[in-house]
Formats: structure tokens, sequence, C-alpha cells
């Protein structure tokens, strides 16, 4: 219940939930109740079972003026059986029988009984397209009150041709509205209605792990130590990724690897957490408008990037376990948008890529790029053959403290169950 109340959810709603055994927001509601309640207009992609019908009738069941008896709130669906199911999970949330009062409008429903239920005052009407236009042309419904829509399942509701109709619908509410659109998809046909009608929406993407796995290209470049870099810029050269992000495991590494690409003229940024904040952001603010073509970093400091553009990562160092693939994978193939993710897998790492791929149930294709070992030669240090612990800077350890407890976290919230043996290529040759 705590988890609830601090994404600003009221100890009534929360006592709610309690009822119902719901005692942890999920990822789509942690993000999405924050900026619902603040008012803002959100996009939102998350597929059915991640939680996102209560991820905005709670924000809606909490803005609602109990004072006024006229309709505030709407929710769209685009079928009846969709209609029912949110209705259901609404009464499951009110203070009281009709508090607020809540009606769902969909055709094969008795037409007068819908018509003396509106008469009487509706707080939140939940609406299939074709029914709620019905009671427009009949002017039984005032929607000029509205100041909060919902769609759900956007993407099925463009698919069966209604995108016209909510448009219309949108258009007879009042002026200042919220609007929150809610699918599995975000299609051209959701974009275009966004910017039409929604004021700087702010996007919460959530995926799963087997969508994300399959929406992304994997391959694996086997290399030496030695060719590593060489491989890198051959593979980059050969790609020409628009936004693309390198992960290393250390700060170090970072910087050495930043300094190599840079003296070869890529347009290249380091991201690290040895760096001020204002050069952090200064970074960020280059890279998100391309003026830098890749980013290098630890995981550590690319927790909570979210740009719009990557095309490609790069795993120069194999991540040390299945959420951390996960985690840096995560950073492109948004939006519908294609990715790639390549490994650099040195002999010593065979151990780490068959565990990742029994995680993610995929034998990842591998590449062979020729190198010259001569051409890119990083003759190591004393300190660069010396083991990862014992060349790590305070601030690394920290980092990597502050690592090993997030996927400590996530293991006790279940978010990744114990690996299946690989299985061969999936779908298409990739």
């Amino acid at each position: 219940m705590k988890e609830f109340l601090s994404l600003g959810i009221s100890k009534e709603l929360a006592n709610k939930l309690e009822e119902q055994m719901i005692l942890t927001p999920t990822p789509v509601q942690e993000k999405a109740i924050p900026l619902l309640l603040q008012s803002k207009d959100v996009l939102v992609q998350a597929k059915t079972g991640t939680g996102k019908t209560l991820s905005y009738l709670l924000p809606m069941m909490q803005k609602i003026d109990s004072q006024q008896q006229t309709l505030q709130a709407l929710i769209l669906t685009p079928t009846r059986e969709l209609a029912i199911q949110v209705t259901d999970e609404l009464k499951k949330l009110q203070i009281s029988e009709t508090e607020p009062s809540v009606l769902s409008i969909y055709g094969g429903q008795d037409l007068d009984k819908q018509i003396k239920r509106l008469s009487r005052g509706v707080q939140i009407a939940v609406a299939t397209p074709g029914r709620l236009l019905d009671h427009m042309r009949r002017e039984t419904i005032d929607l000029s009150t509205v100041s909060n829509i919902v769609i759900d399942e956007a993407d099925q509701m463009f698919q069966f041709g209604f995108l016209e109709e909510v448009e219309h619908i949108i258009e007879q509410t009042g002026g200042g509205k919220q609007i929150g659109l809610f699918s599995a998809t975000l299609s051209k046909d959701i974009r275009k209605l966004a910017k039409r009608h929604m004021t700087s929406p702010e996007t919460v993407q959530i995926r799963d792990q087997a969508s994300m796995v399959e929406e992304i290209e994997h391959f694996v470049i086997e290399v030496s130590d030695r060719e590593k870099l060489g491989a890198l810029c051959k593979t980059v050269d050969e790609v020409r990724p628009f936004l693309g992000i390198i992960f290393c495991r250390t700060i170090r590494k970072v910087s050495k690897l930043y300094g190599d690409l840079k003296s070869r003229g890529y347009l290249v940024g380091e991201l690290h957490g040895d760096l001020s904040q204002s050069k952090r952001e200064n970074v960020m603010k280059q890279f998100r408008t391309a003026k830098l073509q890749l980013l290098v970093a630890t995981d550590v400091a690319s927790r909570g990037i979210d740009v719009e553009g990557i095309t490609h990562v790069f795993n120069y160092d194999v991540p040390e376990d299945v959420e951390g693939y996960i985690h840096r994978i995560g950073r492109t193939g948004r939006a519908g948008e294609t990715g790639v993710a390549y490994t650099l897998a040195a002999p010593k790492d065979k151990d780490l890529m068959r565990d990742i791929e029994q995680g993610i149930q995929y034998e990842i294709p591998r590449k062979t790029v020729q190198v010259n070992p001569a051409d890119f030669d990083r003759h190591p240090t004393g300190e660069e053959t010396t083991s990862n612990k014992d060349s790590m800077s305070a601030k690394e350890r920290r980092e990597d403290k502050i690592e090993k407890n997030i996927k400590r976290q996530q293991r006790y919230k279940g978010g990744h169950t114990s690996p299946k043996p690989a299985q061969g290529k999936r779908g298409r040759n990739r």
C-alpha cells in the first residue's frame, strides 16, 4: 500500500487496492500514474496484462469532483467486452455504490435504460464509439463537461476503423482536457491523433522481455581481446548507426575506448559516474540532438536513458548476466522502430554468452569481422592485464555495488525467471 501512496494515490483508493490484495504497482503504473495525476497528456505503450487499466483508473477516480454530478471522465474502448471489464474494475474502486457514479455505454443494451440513467447524472462513462455517437446524435449525452479522456486499446480501435469517430468525439469535449492513449503499439494513426489533439504528451513504453528480444536483431561477433577495437570500428563503419550506445563494464574502459574512437574521428561522447552533472547533461543533450553519433557508457550511468532514435547497441564488454543484456538492448528498437544489438565476445566470454542465450531462449547468430590487429593495436598496460576487481577505482566499485543491488531487487520482485534451455533460431533469418 505504501508504494501506491508514494505515487500520489489517496489512502482511500490504496485501501481499496489492499482489499483486492494489490499491494505493489507494476512498471506501467509506476510511470503513468504520477504523470496522469499531474494532468499531463500521456501516450502509453503496454500490452494487456501489464496493469495498464489501473494505471489510468486510479488517477481518474482521484480527480473526480464528487460535488459535481456532470460527466467529467470518458473512457473509450473498441469492444463491449472491454467496456464491461473496465466498468467492473471501476466499480471495485468505488467508495460507495454511487460514488463516483459510473455507466457503461455500448450496443446491445436497452437504449432507453441508458438514456434514463444518463438523465440522473453520470460522472464517469465507459463507452464504445458507435453507441456513444448514437447518444450524441440524440442529444442524450453532453460531452462539453468532460475534462479527462482515455482511449484504451487505441491500436485495436483504429484497426476497426474508428479513427474519424474518435476524433469527432474528442472535438465535442471541453477545452483544456487531459487525454491518455493506451495501446500495445504506437502506430502512425495513434501518433497522428496525438499530434492533432494532445498537448506535449509524455510517452511511457513498457515492453516485456520476450517481445523485446523478438523485436531486436542480435549478433555475436567472436573476436580476441586484441581484435575488439578493430571489430567495433569496422562494424560501426559498415552499419552506420544513426545513434548508437557502446557499453563497457568499467569507467576506465569507457574513457579508454572513448579516447580511441575520438582519435579516429568518430562523433563520440562518454557517460560515466566520474563526470560532473553539468558534463553529463551536456553529453546527453548532444546525443539527443544527434551532434554525437556514439555514446560510450557504463551500465549504471546509462540507467534512465530514454532517447528516441537509438538504432544500435554495441556490447564492447559482454554483460555479466541476462538482466544486464536485457537492460542494454532495451535502449534500442523503441516505438516500433527497428533495433540491432552487437556483442563482441572473446573466447573467455563463452560461458557468459551461453547463460545469456539460455536466459533469453534464443541462439544468437554469429558474425565474422575480418580485422588486422596491427591496424588497431592497443598494447595493454600492466594495469589492464590485472583482474577487473583490482583495476577498479573506488567510484567503479561503488557503481558495481549499485548495479548488483539493482539486480538483486529485480530478482526479489520476480522480474526474471530462471533460465530455460536455449532454442534454435526463431522467426525470420537474421
